[in-house]
């Protein structure tokens, strides 16, 4: 998340922009034919400020390294899913996470499992005290 947080005057001046699709207090999310579009031309030569100057956007409410940062991310997902990466939503797709390193014998499961049964009952039971409690205080 940025460190830059956006006032009124900047995320309405943000808005105003076609390459814009909303602006957050601290993020800016751009359309995906101006993603598209921008890592094109960086592949052609064209270095990310000239990009954002020559599309509307002021680099000192942005911040230049926001230019930077965000067509390195771009190029990266064209690189990998082309195109189509900017026009379908990816947020949450393809995460695995960190995998569990270590091997959980049967035993450990077992263990586990009572342990979370234990858990789960003195819970139960706190919730009936507490409707006994509440009853008691209606009378």
């Amino acid at each position: 998340m940025s460190k830059i947080i956006f006032n009124e005057i900047q995320r309405k001046q943000l808005e105003s922009n076609p390459n814009v699709a909303s602006v957050s207090d601290r993020a800016i999310q751009y359309n995906a034919e101006f993603k598209i579009r921008a890592v094109k031309e960086n592949m052609n030569g064209k270095g990310p400020t000239q990009i954002f100057m020559e599309n509307g956007f002021n680099l000192d409410v942005i911040g230049a390294k926001k230019a930077q940062s965000a067509i390195s991310r771009w190029k990266n997902t064209y690189k990998t899913l082309g195109e189509q990466g900017f026009l379908e939503e990816r947020r949450g797709k393809g995460g695995t996470g960190r995998p569990s390193t270590k091997v959980i014998s049967s035993e450990k499961k077992l263990e586990k499992a009572e342990a979370r049964i234990k858990y789960l009952e003195a819970e139960l039971e706190l919730l009936k005290k507490l409707e006994e409690l509440e009853r008691q205080v209606k009378k």
